[in-house]
């Protein structure tokens, strides 16, 4: 599957659900909360959480419950991306360009 594909898939999944009507605010603000849930998991995972009512993780479990939490991210990206009409693929080209071309000069 690629981007741009999962992209659709995600716009149709949204559609079925009825979420998909929210306004780009909306979206943004379920993107903060889940960036927040990311920086949960990294913390869990760098430097634990040491609190008395959650059981201690193993790492194969922080590793799922970080890349849950980065897929969630992405997909509230790319969902966001396709209500202004911008495809995902157009978006790893543009920060590839954006990257070179920054950074040309540097030898």
């Amino acid at each position: 599957m690629t981007i741009s594909d999962h992209q659709q898939w995600l716009v149709n999944f949204y559609q079925k659900r009825h979420w998909y009507q929210y306004s780009p605010f909306v979206h943004l603000g379920i993107l903060t909360e889940e960036t927040g849930e990311v920086s949960r998991a990294i913390r869990a995972t760098e430097i634990g959480r040491d609190h008395p009512s959650e059981k201690k993780a193993t790492p194969a479990e922080l590793q799922a419950n970080l890349k849950e939490e980065l897929a969630d991210v992405l997909d509230l990206v790319l969902v966001i991306s396709s209500l202004y009409d911008i495809d995902a693929q157009d978006l790893l080209e543009a920060s590839e360009q954006k990257l070179t071309h920054r950074f040309e000069n540097e030898k």
